[in-house]
């Protein structure tokens, strides 16, 4: 049994994943969910984490309405009580100023979010790309 054959079934058997990809040659785990699920970001860090792994920047599409904290924008993720604080991506800073123009509408963003050494701890999405 492979190390990738390890990681790819413990992230399949997480409720809601519908795929799992796994290249431990390219360092890379593409993990597609199933419309509706609650499969947070930091919950596949910790599964992967403790298969012997460490978790890298991941690369996210997440839907929900765009909130305010104290003027600063987070998005209540769809289906969840998960709240992700919102920062700049530095490629593109305009994606951040668009999320504030657009408070309390329903959006899609593309982003990043990087692991933190707490898994449990929050982490923000950094905006690439929102709809």
């Amino acid at each position: 049994m492979t190390c990738a054959h390890v990681v790819d079934v413990a992230l399949k058997k997480v409720a809601g994943v519908e795929t799992v990809e796994v290249s431990l040659n390219k360092g890379l785990a593409t993990v597609k969910l199933k419309p509706g699920n609650t499969v947070s970001v930091p919950q596949l860090w910790e599964l992967i984490h403790k298969n012997g792994y460490t978790p890298k920047a991941t690369i996210v599409s997440v839907r929900g309405d765009l909130v305010s904290d104290n003027g600063r924008p987070e998005l209540k993720v769809s289906g969840t009580k998960d709240t992700l604080a919102l920062i700049a991506d530095p490629k593109n800073p305009a994606a951040y100023g668009e999320a504030i123009k657009k408070l309390g509408q329903h959006v899609s963003i593309q982003g990043v979010m990087m692991p933190a050494k707490d898994f449990k701890a929050p982490v923000p999405l950094q905006i690439a790309q929102m709809k």
